[in-house]
């Protein structure tokens, strides 16, 4: 049975393996879409895949008609940061980075997970950048366990991109108006999870709860811009970014990835 604790959805872990399910879903629709954006693609037709995937497994998007979103994907360009709108008037270029949102919906759960993927030779810098944001991802998931207080988690991601750029030698920019969220029977619930600040804050973690871990990172400012159409949201200065997410169960042996190709 579901249960519910101060807002926030705990899971039974039938109900956790379903949410599996639907991750394994988007896992397979990430991968077909990176084999497939090219330099010469359009982001429509990765939606369209996307969508077929997606269809094809016996689940629906759970991105197409939500608030009135048109695609089955985000697919977010250069200084797109999030949100940005597939079409087939946008062709992919040598030295694109894009970053790709995709969630699903099987008998009921969610799966939500995001890639940034490198379209033929981008520069070292952006290279670096993307992997700097899926470190930090990683970092984060390592903090989805029991007893550890949501901040635990945004601490982890703050402290994994300044290693970054420290290492890296750039100034990387966590992005401040976005970040993850809890997911289950529905794709966006409680709670909001901020991609940086103090460790020991927040809601306490309990086993069957399930966090969306999406840092956003800059090569550039951490402030945004939303666009006319109401969805893309870019850099407010034209600097690149990466978004890497994945879908993650808190249970008593540690985080489970839910939108992990494989276990």
């Amino acid at each position: 049975m579901l249960r519910r604790g101060r807002g926030i959805e705990i899971k039974t872990r039938t109900e956790l393996e379903a949410m599996r399910a639907a991750g394994l879903v988007v896992a397979r629709t990430l991968a077909a879409v990176a084999s497939a954006a090219k330099a010469g693609v359009s982001t429509g037709e990765l939606d369209e895949l996307a969508e077929q995937t997606i269809r094809d497994a016996g689940a629906v998007p759970s991105f197409k008609g939500y608030h009135g979103f048109p695609g089955s994907i985000c697919a977010s360009v250069n200084e797109q940061v999030v949100h940005g709108i597939p079409n087939r008037e946008q062709v992919l270029a040598d030295g694109d980075l894009l970053s790709v949102d995709c969630g699903a919906i099987l008998d009921g759960w969610h799966g939500d997970s995001a890639v940034t993927l490198a379209i033929g030779t981008v520069t070292e810098q952006e290279l670096k950048l993307s992997n700097a944001c899926r470190e930090s991802m990683i970092a984060g998931i390592a903090a989805v366990r029991p007893d550890n207080r949501l901040s635990d988690i945004s601490h982890a991601i703050e402290t994994a991109v300044a290693a970054a750029a420290k290492r890296d030698g750039l100034a990387y920019a966590i992005v401040a108006d976005y970040g993850g969220h809890g997911i289950g029977s529905q794709m966006h619930m409680e709670p909001f999870l901020p991609n940086r600040g103090k460790p020991g804050k927040g809601p306490k973690l309990k086993v069957g709860m399930a966090i969306a871990v999406e840092p956003m990172v800059t090569l550039g400012s951490d402030d945004t811009i939303e666009l006319e159409d109401g969805w893309t949201v870019i850099t407010d200065d034209g600097s690149r970014a990466a978004h890497w997410e994945h879908s993650v169960a808190v249970t008593e042996d540690g985080p489970w990835v839910l939108t992990a190709l494989e276990d």
